[in-house]
């Protein structure tokens, strides 16, 4: 009763849904395109095989060695991977090209999640993180359709929101045939939600298991040795409110360092152009990743407006910040510059890698910041001594390759339930 509750407010919903559609492809064109997808019609959908959802770009990117896994264990079955945005879906599509079948999830009501599972048929679905539906976990459930939650996280502030909805997500929850969290204390926030304790282990987080490919390193090298010899470091994936904050900092840090270069990754593609032109509004000096540019030496920001781009960009740089953190957002992935040796700073938003930003913190390789000034001084004072730099790095390295091992757990669960 709860669910039919649901969606009948889903389906009143509805023309607000597509109204939010159209204001955002007013942004990003790219939303104005295969809206059929999003009504379970059409797209490139693989019968019989391995369903896989990453809601985003970050999920697709996690999911991605996972798959390359399940591709060469399982060669009879096709893969088919569903997201939610047009950023996500051109980094499928990058990842793995026409190797998987790929098509947007639709929206979630049991008619249109229904004909999707009729259509792919899947032996399995596995769920990156913790994108759920409640129709679509019904409508599995009643496919008999095992249901695996991959790579699991659930930030304190989003176990409250569950717990505010208990009604509606307890029978979500309890459907889920396992969950492979990523720590112990997430999982100690699932339980109360109505996850079967014996459905569930603690895997650790597959992102631990990132390594960066020799071509993208020797990618990396080949764009850093263009800029000569010069200090840089990295702004990734910044939210809005948070450029600003890092284009004032580069500014203080330019007092002490005149040749530092900042590389400015925004988060989200649409944002590229307003970026750009905060940037010439602090009276810095650009040039744009999209457009093929090379710093030059007067060149006091690299924009980085391309898309699966990030980790190259990361090992071109000496230190690393990780957007998401100055303002609310909750972070984002910080094993991806430890992993490559970096050492990382992070606003005091953190909510949504808790766990993994205590590792980093308490082993010396993150350090927070609160505001501009502070992650100037914490920017200069990395650049200037090598020897800190290099101990901060070590020390992410090393968090980052003691917890491995997590893919391999989550892909042994996978095979006991294929």
């Amino acid at each position: 009763m709860t669910r039919t509750l649901y969606s009948i407010v889903f389906t009143l919903c509805m023309p607000l849904v597509l109204l939010r559609l159209l204001y955002r492809a007013r942004r990003a064109p790219a939303y104005a395109k295969r809206w059929s997808e999003r009504f379970a019609l059409g797209g490139d959908v693989r019968q019989g095989g391995i369903w896989v959802h990453a809601v985003s770009v970050g999920e697709s990117i996690a999911a991605a060695p996972m798959v390359r896994e399940l591709m060469q264990r399982h060669p009879e079955l096709p893969i088919t991977i569903t997201c939610m945005t047009p950023t996500g879906s051109e980094q499928i599509r990058k990842l793995f090209a026409e190797q998987v079948g790929h098509v947007y999830l639709p929206y979630d009501l049991p008619w249109l999640q229904r004909r999707l599972l009729r259509k792919m048929k899947p032996q399995i679905g596995i769920i990156m993180e913790t994108e759920l539906w409640p129709n679509l976990v019904a409508e599995c459930e009643r496919a008999e359709v095992p249901l695996i939650l991959a790579n699991a996280r659930l930030s304190e502030r989003s176990a409250n929101g569950y717990k505010r909805v208990s009604w509606l997500v307890r029978p979500m929850f309890a459907a889920l045939d396992w969950v492979a969290v990523q720590s112990q204390a997430e999982a100690l926030r699932f339980a109360p939600l109505g996850v079967n304790k014996s459905a569930m282990t603690v895997t650790g987080s597959i992102k631990f298991d990132f390594r960066p490919p020799a071509a993208l390193l020797a990618q990396a090298k080949s764009l850093r040795d263009g800029w000569g010899e010069r200090p840089v470091w990295i702004a990734a994936s910044t939210h809005a409110g948070e450029d600003e904050q890092v284009l004032r900092a580069h500014q203080t840090l330019l007092q002490q360092q005149p040749d530092a270069l900042l590389i400015l990754v925004p988060r989200h593609p649409e944002r590229f152009d307003s970026v750009a032109r905060l940037v010439s509004d602090a009276g810095l000096l650009q040039v744009r990743r999209s457009q093929g540019g090379v710093p030059a030496a007067a060149d006091q920001v690299l924009l980085g407006d391309t898309m699966g781009e990030l980790v190259m960009l990361y090992a071109c740089a000496d230190v690393a910040f990780v957007g998401g953190s100055l303002v609310p957002n909750g972070g984002h992935n910080y094993l991806e510059p430890a992993a490559l040796g970096l050492p990382v700073l992070s606003g005091p938003h953190r909510f949504n890698f808790t766990e993994i930003s205590d590792l980093l913190q308490g082993a010396g390789a993150l350090q927070l910041v609160g505001d501009a000034q502070s992650l100037a001084e914490a920017v200069e004072a990395l650049l200037q001594d090598p020897r800190l730099r290099q101990q901060a790095g070590e020390s992410g390295r090393a968090v980052v390759e003691a917890n491995q091992g997590a893919l391999e757990l989550l892909l042994q669960g996978i095979e006991q339930r294929l």
